[in-house]
């Protein structure tokens, strides 16, 4: 997918995110276990109950992450032309710092591959400061591409959602489905007045606050495509869902599939991330930390 450029907005003064700060995730509850596909498109079956974030992940929150595990950055989670979209780093190698940038804080990351969200999933599996980034919800053996098809690991408990999770969470109706994730049925009928669509920039997540999803999720209707963790067809890439702020209605909708290498980064990607067991507050913490495990089929 070819994208133009983009001129950055004026910001105002650098929030520093320390290590030690912690990140919280707003989690909603994704239920109806054992649904059946949508008949128009084969996606949405999903056979337990799950959450997935009610956000995409901001830059405040992928701040505190650099800050705690990138203070030497092996593996590029840090992109430089973030610093026009909300995060700045200081320092050299070994010493890096990351600021954000206040009124871009609440905006959805950007210049993230699908690599950087997996260890983000896995530094919040293990319990976020020191957590380990490299094992968890996903191996990776201290490699960035230790095989471009691996998706998370049975029992994972913080991750990427799977295609036909982010596909449920967005368009399932509780016994049917739509074709825009704010419960439009009509061709066309998701205006920029429904979400972040057509436009200059992203926007906070939540902005469009009018016009959650079935089970309250926000923004997986423009703003940024989202990385799932759905391998493509041909095994190289990862599936994208969503649209973005950049194009129209015609990339929100339910049949809409992108794909994109998991190395690519993008200022018009993002993420969110999914959770079981179902988590509330620090919870998920307390359960990690006393070495709670839950299986289930993906």
């Amino acid at each position: 997918m070819r994208f133009s450029t983009f001129l950055p907005l004026a910001v105002s003064a650098a929030v520093i995110t320390s290590a030690s700060a912690t990140v919280t995730i707003d989690w909603v509850s994704v239920g109806n276990a054992g649904n059946a596909a949508d008949p128009s498109t084969g996606y949405g079956a999903v056979g337990y109950n799950y959450q997935i974030g009610k956000y995409e992940v901001t830059n405040a929150q992928y701040g505190v992450f650099l800050n705690a595990k990138a203070s030497t950055d092996n593996y590029g989670l840090y992109n430089t032309e973030m610093a026009f979209y909300g995060i700045t780093r200081s320092g050299s190698s070994g010493s890096f710092t990351y600021s954000v940038t206040e009124a871009l804080a609440n905006r959805p990351v950007v210049y993230v591959s699908w690599f950087d969200a997996a260890r983000f999933s896995n530094w919040l599996a293990n319990g976020q400061g020191s957590g380990d980034r490299e094992t968890g919800s996903y191996t990776f053996n201290n490699s960035e591409t230790s095989g471009t098809n691996f998706t998370a690991n049975p029992g994972a408990q913080v991750y990427i959602p799977t295609e036909n999770e982010w596909y449920k969470a967005a368009y399932y109706r509780g016994a049917t489905y739509s074709l825009y994730p704010n419960g439009e049925n009509v061709d066309d009928a998701f205006t920029a007045a429904d979400g972040n669509i057509s436009s200059s920039a992203s926007t906070n997540v939540g902005t469009y606050s009018s016009d959650p999803s079935f089970y309250g999720t926000f923004d997986q209707g423009g703003n940024v495509f989202e990385w799932t963790d759905a391998v493509s067809p041909g095994g190289l890439d990862r599936m994208i869902r969503g649209g973005s702020w950049e194009y129209g209605a015609n990339l929100v909708k339910s049949s809409y599939r992108g794909d994109f290498l998991p190395t690519d980064e993008s200022f018009s990607v993002g993420f969110r991330v999914a959770a079981i067991p179902e988590p509330s507050g620090l919870v998920l913490t307390v359960l990690i930390g006393a070495g709670f495990v839950c299986h289930r089929r993906r």
